[in-house]
């Protein structure tokens, strides 16, 4: 498990402290004893530097593996084994510096007590080391599922932009090829304006956020192409508070939803018809609002009609995480389509 660097280095900071400080404390209960300080110290030492050993070996083994649900019985293991050698460490090392038979009972008859000592000691360390192992491992695991997620929720913007593309892409396409024949001069003029747009389109990704201003003048350049498309058939009223056009909202929002109204509005009748497009603040929202009227005869518009709007619900979602940021309503030959962005 990868540890940064100021972790580590605070890790064997407090090893050292603690190595020190347990060493300090047992050279003073050897010494009350009533052993010379020198006898004291070499115990002290000896003892306190298995023990941070064991410590070490632990710490750093759990760092490695860490036990799961059912297994902590293995841990245990660990500790006694490790606060079993610590004690018999002390047991034959200590006699080599030939302290005399007075340390060397002192020293068997305390066995039991090192040992227990180094136990606890040793048990405390695994604990804590699974516990914050665990956490770092927890938050690694969350920080991977949240890049995970990030990727997925990227690839899926992407993805419905490029659904979204083509199916205007095309239409726009067999227009100029209608109009090349009997309007060239109409017919240069909606290249140009495709162009204008998709060049737009190509430099905005799905979460960029342009202000309300920037949007109506890209979606400008996507109704004069269905002008060319549609001729006097087609008109357009944009009215929005003077207070939202600095309003932040996602890039190319409007234009799927425009696209649904003139779907709905022109492609089953023979008339003029008017889209309108509204902006507002709300309390901490942007409020945009797109009417078309359509033939209930022909159209019948349904609630969520259109991948359009599917895509525009879906990419709002995707962005905010909520899923009543948009609704539709078809009243009285009219069908609207209201979206709420949030500004916070």
């Amino acid at each position: 498990m990868a540890i940064p660097q100021i972790h580590l280095t605070r890790l064997y900071l407090a090893f050292a402290v603690c190595g020190l400080a347990w060493a300090m404390l047992q050279t003073y209960i050897v010494h009350s004893f009533g052993f010379d300080l020198y006898m004291s110290v070499i115990d002290g030492v000896a003892s306190s530097a298995l023990l941070t050993g064991a410590c070490w070996l632990i710490n750093n083994n759990l760092r490695y593996y860490l036990p799961g649900k059912g297994s902590y019985i293995n841990l245990f293991i660990w500790c006694v084994a490790l606060a079993a050698i610590c004690a018999a460490g002390g047991r034959y090392l200590l006699p080599l510096i030939k302290p005399g038979e007075v340390y060397i009972n002192f020293l068997q008859q305390s066995l039991v007590i090192r040992f227990f000592t180094n136990f606890l000691a040793i048990g405390w360390m695994a604990m804590l080391s699974a516990m914050y192992f665990s956490q770092l491992d927890q938050k690694e695991t969350e920080k991977r599922r949240t890049e995970a997620e990030a990727l997925a929720r990227d690839a899926e913007l992407y993805n419905l932009r490029q659904q979204l593309q083509p199916h205007f892409l095309f239409n726009s396409l067999n227009s100029i090829n209608a109009l090349i024949g009997f309007k060239p001069d109409e017919a240069r003029k909606m290249i140009h304006q495709l162009s204008d747009f998709l060049r737009g389109t190509l430099r905005k990704d799905d979460q960029q956020r342009v202000s309300l201003s920037e949007e109506l003048q890209h979606l400008n350049l996507y109704l004069e192409i269905e002008k060319v498309r549609f001729g006097h058939r087609l008109q357009t009223e944009v009215s929005c508070d003077k207070t939202c056009g600095e309003a932040i909202m996602p890039a190319m929002l409007l234009q799927p939803l425009v696209e649904n109204a003139i779907k709905f509005g022109l492609y089953d009748t023979i008339g003029e018809v008017t889209v309108s497009i509204r902006g507002e603040m709300d309390g901490g929202y942007l409020v945009l609002m797109v009417q078309n009227p359509y033939d209930p005869l022909t159209s019948r518009p349904k609630r969520g009609t259109g991948f359009g709007l599917r895509g525009v619900q879906r990419r709002l979602y995707l962005l905010f995480a909520r899923n009543d940021l948009m609704e539709t309503h078809a009243n009285d030959n009219i069908f609207t389509t209201i979206i709420k962005v949030p500004q916070a």
